[in-house]
Parts: C-alpha cells; sequence; structure tokens
C-alpha cells in the first residue's frame, strides 16, 4: 500500500485532530431523498461566496434535478478522483486535492456513502473527519435512516434494510445541524411531477419507500433527532451560564414510587401522560438512609422490581436513588434532569412518621416550585 493511502489508527486521527484549529461542521438532514437537502446546501454555500467567503463543491449528487443543478451556479468544483475497480472507473471525492486547495469551506453530500474499494477512507464521513483535521470548515448531507442508531427502527418502518450508516457521534458533535422539512404530501407531490425519480419509477417509489405511512414516521424521526440535538446543546448552555430555571422547553415527566400498591396506578399514569405529550419519562425510587426510616424489607425490594419492570414495559427509563431525605434526592433529581412535572401518590407515612420526618409531598412541593406536581390519591 502506497503512502498516500496508508491508513492511520483511530487513535493517530484523534490525535490529529485535537487541535483548536479543527474546522466547523454543518449538516443538513432530512427523513427521505427529494426533501432538498442537497438545495439548502448548495443554496448555502452560493449565499456565503456572495458574502466573500471561499467555497468550493467537494461532492454534489444532483441526481439530474434541474433546481438542485442550477444551485452549482458559479461554484468551484473540485475535479473527483477516479478509481478503477474491477475494470470500471469510478469516480469517487478527491479528499487530497480539497486539503491542498484549502478553501474555507468545501460542500459535501452524502455523508454515509461507502467509498470505492482502493480509497484511502472506507467511509465518505472519515473523509469529510479528515478534511476537518486541516481547519477546513464542511457543509454536509445526510439523511435520517442513514444514522446507525436508527437503523432497525427504519427498516422496521420501511422494511427496507439500510446498508449505509454512520456512526451518531457524527451528527451529535456537529455544530450546527438543520432539518430540511416539507410536508409528506408536498414530497410526494415532487415524485410525482418527476423532480426526485424518473417518472418510470415513480408509481413503484409511491408503493414502496414513499408510502404516506413510511413518510410520516420518518419524518417525525428526523425532527425528534433533531429536537434532542437541540435540547441537549441548551442543557450544556444551561449548565454553563449557571441557570437552574426550567425553561420547559420540552416536557419531562417522573414518577415518583415506593412498594406501595398505588406505584401501579402512578406508573400507568405517568406513561398516559408522557404518550399525551410524546416525551421521555422516568420513574424514580429512593432508598432513604434516615435513622427513623423504617428499613425496606426483601418481599418490599421484589415488589418494587416488578414495579421497575412494569415500567420498563411501558418505555420509562428508572432510577434508584439514595440518601437521607427522600424529597431532597428527588428534588435534586427533578431539576437536573429538568423535569417539568411530577407524579406522586399521597403520604402513606404514620402520624408519629410525619411529626418526627415531616412530609415528603410538603417538602417536594416546597423545593420544586418551578416544577407542576400532581399529588394522586392513594384509594384511586
Amino acid at each position: 500500500m502506497s503512502e498516500e493511502f496508508k491508513r492511520i489508527t483511530p487513535e493517530e486521527a484523534l490525535k490529529q485532530c485535537n487541535h483548536e484549529n479543527r474546522g466547523k461542521l454543518k449538516i443538513f438532514i432530512g427523513y427521505a431523498p427529494g426533501v432538498g437537502k442537497t438545495y439548502s446546501m448548495l443554496n448555502e454555500g452560493n449565499r456565503r461566496a456572495k458574502r466573500g467567503k471561499d467555497i468550493v463543491i467537494g461532492y454534489v449528487e444532483s441526481h439530474q434535478r434541474e433546481e438542485t443543478d442550477k444551485q452549482i451556479g458559479s461554484l468551484e468544483i473540485i475535479p473527483r478522483r477516479k478509481i478503477e475497480y474491477n475494470g470500471v472507473v469510478m469516480e469517487e471525492m478527491d479528499t487530497g486535492s480539497i486539503i491542498a486547495r484549502r478553501p474555507q469551506i468545501v460542500l459535501v453530500d452524502e455523508l454515509a456513502h461507502t467509498n470505492v474499494p482502493g480509497s484511502k477512507n472506507q467511509k465518505r464521513y472519515e473523509d469529510v473527519e479528515e478534511i476537518l483535521c486541516h481547519g477546513i470548515n464542511v457543509i454536509a448531507t445526510l439523511n435520517i435512516q442513514h444514522m446507525e442508531s436508527l437503523n432497525d427502527v427504519v427498516r422496521q418502518i420501511t422494511g427496507i434494510a439500510v446498508r449505509e450508516t454512520i456512526p451518531d457521534y457524527i451528527v451529535e458533535k456537529a455544530d450546527e445541524v438543520v432539518v430540511v422539512d416539507i410536508t409528506p404530501d408536498a414530497l410526494q407531490n415532487r415524485l410525482k411531477r418527476g423532480n426526485v425519480y424518473n417518472l418510470e419509477k415513480v408509481p413503484q417509489a409511491l408503493k414502496n419507500f414513499f408510502r404516506k405511512g413510511n413518510l410520516n414516521a420518518l419524518r417525525e424521526l428526523a425532527l425528534r433527532q433533531t429536537a434532542e440535538e437541540v435540547d441537549e446543546e441548551l442543557e450544556e448552555y444551561m449548565k454553563e451560564h449557571g441557570i437552574k430555571d426550567n425553561w420547559r422547553i420540552v416536557e419531562r415527566v417522573m414518577v415518583c414510587i415506593g412498594s406501595s400498591p398505588s406505584a401501579k396506578k402512578l406508573i400507568r399514569r405517568g406513561a398516559r401522560i408522557a404518550r399525551r405529550y410524546k416525551c421521555e419519562w422516568m420513574v424514580v425510587s429512593v432508598d432513604c438512609t434516615n435513622t427513623f426510616a423504617p428499613k425496606t424489607t426483601p418481599k418490599q425490594l421484589e415488589i418494587l422490581e416488578n414495579y421497575h419492570k412494569l415500567a420498563r414495559q411501558l418505555g420509562a427509563e428508572v432510577e434508584r436513588l439514595k440518601g437521607k431525605s427522600v424529597s431532597g434526592e428527588l428534588a435534586k433529581f427533578a431539576h437536573e434532569r429538568h423535569i417539568t412535572q411530577i407524579i406522586i401518590g399521597h403520604s402513606r407515612r404514620t402520624k408519629l412518621q410525619t411529626l418526627l420526618r415531616g412530609s415528603t409531598v410538603s417538602k417536594l412541593l416546597k423545593q420544586t416550585k418551578n416544577i407542576e406536581v400532581h399529588v394522586i390519591p392513594n384509594d384511586l
């Protein structure tokens, strides 16, 4: 293997990239072919070029779409590298030439693409990582079905096994992610007009991947995925700026349970609220170490574990906390996880326990003034 195509180890790549001059990555993400990712990427490239930025096209696949071809305009195109494979000459992005050219920004289509054998890198996203390491900014495109963690979900929805995937960390570490979104009806209309594929392919596409149900599900996946990325960025921002208030950008539900029989009802209530808001929810229990707290029996632990099993079956994240104050641990967890709604049952403490330790519900209400607390009667 020549020096030009010599692979480096992941450790060497990481070492090369750990410097302040690493380029920035922006990804236009969509839920299906034809939503306008490449068009949007080229449009942004043209706008930046008009503002005096040095822009080149590293790789664009227009699929002979007229509107997309027009967007290429006068942008400089780096010639593709020709590679012979099995007697056929194929073309790939010329990563080396891009790095040698050193533009400010390079446009790269289809991040999940698999390169022709004989290329330096196996995947195009690896080429992009190399470009970023040389301080060049990249604007790229990706369809949601190519994210590795969503592979099984996409196959279940569409019946199609997507073979080309990228690791989720590529999207997670991107400096900016933009959803290119149109309604499924609008996308199907584009398809029928021949703006996505040749007209002879349209009837088959509408019966398979481009069925309305598929498109709705994939669209929701794309919107949810991007919302999660935004939510993580917001959480990081709030931590950096010491913001402890809950801004209620998305709902998060916390169900507080013990080993009492009412726990099942609380869990089911939490599941219904989470479904209504389509949000994440957690079922939390506290192992209290207070001197006056009654010790948990093996039977109670067994019952609690069964409740946890039910919660997981209904889609909840289960957390077991430990501390001297039940209310204190619950309030701390709620603030850390930006909980917006708490579900808890009426206290079952005896009068003596309430006298010695107070009411968990009352304490929790005082400690979570910016969170909605639903106190559920035990006999419901």
